[in-house]
């Protein structure tokens, strides 16, 4: 069964990263990176998941993965009408990032498909073939 655990990587990717100091605005804009929520199922065939991203448009999204780590980042775009500034919003990041920890080598992270629609993103992440089950044909003599 391949495991996927979301692994909720608040700073940055990597541990280099975390080590450097940060600055105030860097700090800041990390506390405003929103964590999107996901569902995540298994299948015979792989993992699928569901992340919402409402706003996210496809080239303002960034996907990243290899064989043990999955990374997603997307910035919405909030358009105000011409001649008009916002007084208050309950939003107040427009960024998204969320990162899974891939368990095993079960998964065929080449293959990943992503598709964008209405904030929805789904991934598609199959399993390798020796880890799907398979038919065997039985003949007959």
């Amino acid at each position: 069964m391949a495991e996927l655990m979301d692994k909720a990587k608040n700073a940055q990717v990597t541990e280099q990263a975390q080590q450097q100091p940060r600055h105030a605005a860097e700090e800041q804009e990390q506390a405003l990176t929103l964590r999107p929520p996901a569902d995540v199922f298994e299948t015979e065939q792989g993992v699928s998941i569901l992340l919402d991203m409402p706003g996210v448009s496809r080239d303002r999204l960034n996907i990243q993965a290899d064989r043990r780590n999955l990374l997603v980042e997307g910035e919405a775009e909030i358009a105000m009408p011409e001649g008009m500034e916002a007084l208050w919003a309950d939003v107040r990041s427009t960024r998204y990032r969320r990162s899974f920890a891939l368990g095993g080598e079960q998964l065929d992270t080449d293959a990943i498909t992503a598709n964008l629609k209405d904030g929805l993103l789904r991934l598609d992440i199959p399993k390798r073939a020796e880890h799907r089950p398979r038919r065997i044909e039985i003949q007959t003599s």
